[in-house]
């Protein structure tokens, strides 16, 4: 995305939306994945961008000792205001890189990252960083977009952009954003080797995303990431309401005519040991 004052203005962008439309939508997903660690009250876990607190909010209520991470200071806002609201005063945040960890090596029981690290083109650098302030024998869990092909939500986007816009032919499709670069489990688990860590699991599973409306399916695909609006730059207004009108027609028909829909994606989960 560029340097990481690029990168933190692009995120902050997004942060009201994404608040609005993906939170909501990722944090049962998290709630599973931190059912596969022992994350007992006390314990201390590191969220590696963190976005406005997914999973760190879960991991909070579980009465761990939590420190939310997030380049963007409006992301970091958000959370900070909804873990106040729920009065989890075990949950810290701060502003920082996922590629400069301001922490002490070996700080944490558990360090995580939700759909977030991943993001990063530099996936290397900013797995070192989690494995370096990880305690020697502390969980370092990841979860990451599988193939692009298998989030129908991103389907249905680029179908509704073809559909209505003559020319567009789709995203690139020379290297995969940096969203979808571990789509691969065998890539994912050899990341996390290169990483330092052992004993590590993938499992890959399908999580369904509740969208209750094609108001709420824009939302989403305009602030779960700057590419979102990327793709759309060049439409006019009167484009992008076709896009949205052939949008909520999908919507319909995968729906039986209901308003919302649920829409699958596959999730890479990766566990290992420092």
């Amino acid at each position: 995305m560029g340097t990481p004052e690029q990168e933190r203005t692009a995120w902050d962008g997004v942060a009201t939306g994404y608040d609005e439309f993906v939170t909501p939508l990722v944090m049962p997903l998290a709630e599973d994945l931190l059912g596969r660690i022992d994350l007992n009250p006390g314990v201390s876990m590191l969220d590696v961008a963190a976005g406005t607190g997914a999973l760190s909010l879960p991991a909070a209520r579980l009465r761990a000792q939590v420190v939310a991470t997030d380049i963007a200071p409006a992301m970091i806002e958000r959370l900070e205001a909804r873990a106040r609201d729920e009065g989890l005063s075990n949950l810290e945040v701060r502003v920082m890189d996922a590629l400069d960890l301001r922490l002490g090596e070996g700080n944490f029981d558990v360090s995580a990252s939700q759909l977030g690290v991943t993001v990063i083109p530099d996936l290397t650098r900013g797995l070192s960083e989690m494995v370096r302030v990880t305690k020697p024998g502390g969980k370092v869990l990841i979860a990451a977009f599988g193939p692009p092909q298998k989030a129908e939500f991103l389907g249905l986007f680029i179908a509704a952009l073809k559909a209505t816009v003559p020319g567009f032919a789709g995203p690139p499709t020379g290297p995969p954003p940096p969203q979808f670069q571990v789509a691969d489990p065998a890539v994912f688990r050899e990341r996390l080797v290169d990483a330092g860590l052992t004993d590590i699991s993938m499992e890959t599973v399908t999580f369904g995303l509740q969208i209750p409306s094609a108001t709420h399916l824009w939302g989403l695909l305009m602030n779960s990431n700057p590419m979102g609006r990327i793709l759309v730059a060049g439409l006019t207004e009167q484009q992008r309401e076709e896009v949205r009108e052939v949008l909520a027609g999908m919507l319909r028909e995968l729906s039986n005519g209901d308003r919302g829909a649920v829409l699958t994606i596959e999730v890479n989960i990766g566990l290992g040991t420092k």
